[in-house]
């Protein structure tokens, strides 16, 4: 048994000190651009959870909302009500193509919430800015990834984070962004007729 012990913290002693000496070399911070991206649950919930560690560090930041719109969410609710004078919240989509079935409202629209995003993005004060659902105004065409690629490489500030969620982010998109997750589906209860609950899709 002491054999193991002893076994054990050897190989954790030299696994910290790997990693201490890793750890040591990165010393850049930078603004980054983030895809949240695939099939599965939880892009936007992540991309929340970043926001409000900014709320919690008492850095100023914003929400875009592209495609969700009237349905109240926690998320907006939370910080719409208590976090106001630290994070702008803009709901600027009207739901789902499949809901509006208006192609020329959905794509103004899209439009619009790109502008918001844009003066948001360029404000240095902003640490970060979520922009919600845009991928899925990509794949539509409703707004250029093209020029989104190249507006964020050419106008946001060198500190400010950037995050980008929805299904089926381009590759030029993955390409472009620092950091880049896909939430792989596994399991969902609404395959088994579960509806979505409050307090876990919104």
């Amino acid at each position: 048994m002491t054999d193991d012990v002893e076994r054990h913290n050897a190989k954790m002693a030299k696994k910290k000190a790997a990693r201490d000496k890793i750890m040591a070399g990165k010393t850049e911070e930078k603004g980054l651009v983030i895809v949240h991206t695939g099939k599965g649950k939880g892009k936007s919930s992540a991309a929340f959870g970043m926001i409000f560690r900014c709320i919690a560090h008492e850095m100023p930041c914003a929400v875009v909302q592209f495609i969700k719109g009237g349905m109240e969410t926690g998320e907006r609710n939370l910080i719409q009500g208590h976090f106001g004078d630290l994070c702008e919240f803009h709901t600027m989509g009207e739901g789902f193509t499949w809901e509006t079935q208006d192609k020329s409202r959905d794509i103004e629209m899209a439009q619009a919430a790109w502008e918001k995003a844009k003066e948001l993005i360029r404000d240095p004060g902003n640490r970060m800015v979520l922009l919600d659902e845009i991928n899925i105004a990509l794949r539509y065409d409703y707004i250029d990834v093209d020029e989104v690629i190249a507006f964020l490489k050419a106008e946001k500030p060198p500190m400010t984070h950037v995050v980008l969620t929805g299904r089926n982010a381009s590759e030029a998109l993955i390409e472009a962004a620092d950091l880049a997750t896909e939430m792989e589906l596994l399991k969902h209860p609404f395959r088994s007729g579960v509806k979505a609950q409050a307090g876990v899709e919104f």
